[in-house]
């Protein structure tokens, strides 16, 4: 069920009108979002709806235990409990196939693959899943560390447990971001199950931009990018010039910043039309000035959540210079891991890793002022963009292999000759590519002067800007939906 079918919004539709009648009595209304949340993942991800009721069961359970042990031996005992089955739940369905390869090639062994899952449920059900094969079911990353986080908070002692399982169940299960986040914190989303509705006339123009924002940046310029140009050059880098790979690797930057973040916007929107705010989850992250400043702006739900569940924890940046690095890069490998079993994404995060020790090292030696000039802020952002796109060639390549390839092109085949008929031939996608960029690095005033227009805009100018999206839309849409790229992690 995905944001850009019309499907969603026939569904959104049925839920908002259900909703209308039943708003203004807290218990009732969160019930019902509740179990429209199931029934979301259930059309989502099928049958692994059940490991999402797994683990809000267990981590419903241990919030209570631990806040009602009297001894810190058994809040230990319970956290930990909690942290193990999540991370086991997770390792068995993103890298089971990974650690299996590793020790059949270590050990000379045979092991294969079991889907335990499929097999119990082909049991009780009579269902015919394969079990050889095991799935990843979609928005297990996301969950599993919103969960963590919660259990985490309250062995802490900064939140109290939720009593009521419906509302855990809620605030776990949120469709809106509940299989590509934002990643929200228990501590600044259970608060609002408990509030009195509140959607103003400016609150839902508010919503209706980011709605719609979000579906231009996806339909619009990431898909059409996509699917026009991006995925037949990462699909045979080796029938292409070195130009037009370097071209397809600043259209991911583009294309996955786009899918992204307009599903981040979609889900603000949606949840704030049903009076529930979600957290900033970008903030014009090709606007950094180094590495540092751009994991302030790039997916800051799990940035944030790296820093204080796994950063701070190993040490951060109190046990000299030499921990501090080491933390940095073991946070940032474990969080190209986070997105996938295999060596792209480890290399992925051991750039960024480097890129962060790097830009430490240079701040404590050259100490920077924090006002620049113009021209180093232009060469600074430029620096900071290119790292960032050539470090999501390994993290789009579909193997090692695939990546090389493009970097042997761009570096030994670029083609100069061919300059302007490549710009000729795929005219429309640069066109929208550097709209993408160009709408990017507005300044923020403009950005917010164009929001606030439209959010003051009367209702019928509303509706005729509407009309106008799904008619572009409808022209230039690709045959196939797209799935958010986020949805695979």
């Amino acid at each position: 069920m995905l944001f850009s079918q019309l499907y969603f919004w026939g569904f959104f539709a049925v839920v908002l009108a259900v909703y209308s009648i039943i708003y203004k009595k807290n218990h009732l209304r969160n019930g019902f979002l509740f179990f429209v949340s199931l029934f979301f993942y259930y059309k989502s991800g099928g049958y692994f709806f059940s490991l999402l009721i797994l683990s809000t069961l267990i981590d419903y359970t241990a919030g209570l235990l631990i806040y009602n042990s009297q001894k810190k031996i058994y809040k230990k005992l319970f956290i930990s409990l909690s942290i193990l089955s999540n991370l086991g739940l997770l390792a068995y369905f993103k890298y089971t196939y990974f650690l299996t390869d590793i020790i059949n090639q270590v050990f000379h062994t045979n092991i294969h693959a079991y889907n335990i899952l499929a097999d119990v449920t082909n049991k009780l059900t009579g269902s015919g899943f394969d079990i050889s094969a095991i799935i990843l079911p979609v928005g297990i990353s996301f969950y599993t560390f919103q969960t963590i986080s919660y259990t985490v908070d309250v062995y802490r002692g900064k939140l109290a447990p939720v009593r009521n399982i419906i509302d855990f169940g809620f605030y776990v299960s949120f469709f809106p971001q509940l299989v590509a986040g934002p990643i929200v914190r228990a501590a600044e989303f259970i608060p609002q199950l408990y509030q009195e509705y509140k959607l103003t006339i400016q609150g839902m123009g508010h919503a209706t931009f980011l709605i719609l924002s979000g579906l231009i940046k996806k339909m619009l310029i990431s898909d059409y990018i996509s699917v026009n140009f991006v995925d037949r050059i990462f699909d045979s880098p080796l029938s292409y010039s070195g130009f037009e790979n370097l071209l397809a690797a600043y259209g991911y930057s583009i294309q996955i910043y786009c899918d992204f973040s307009g599903y981040t916007d979609i889900a603000i929107g949606v949840a704030l039309l049903m009076g529930f705010r979600l957290p900033v989850n970008f903030n014009s992250p090709y606007k950094a000035l180094n590495i540092s400043d751009f994991w302030r702006r790039w997916h800051i739900s799990l940035s944030t959540w790296l820093r204080d569940y796994l950063y701070i924890p190993l040490g951060g940046s109190k046990k000299g210079i030499i921990r501090t690095n080491i933390n940095l890069l073991i946070t940032m490998i474990l969080g190209g891991l986070w997105h996938g079993a295999n060596l792209r994404f480890i290399v992925w995060g051991a750039i960024h890793g480097l890129s962060l020790v790097t830009h430490k090292i240079w701040i404590r030696i050259f100490k920077p002022k924090e006002k620049i000039s113009i021209v180093r802020r232009f060469f600074a952002i430029l620096f900071t963009f290119h790292t960032v796109t050539f470090s999501w060639i390994f993290f789009r390549a579909e193997n090692m292999n695939v990546a090389n390839q493009m970097f042997e092109q761009i570096l030994k085949h670029f083609q100069p000759q061919l300059f302007f008929d490549i710009l000729e031939a795929y005219r429309l996608v640069l066109i929208l590519m550097a709209l993408g960029l160009i709408g990017h690095w507005l300044p923020s005033m403009w950005k917010e002067k164009i929001r606030g227009w439209f959010i003051k805009s009367h209702i019928v100018v509303k509706l005729i800007v509407v009309v106008l999206f799904v008619l572009v839309a409808y022209q230039i849409k690709s045959s196939a939906i797209q799935p958010f790229i986020y949805f695979q992690f």
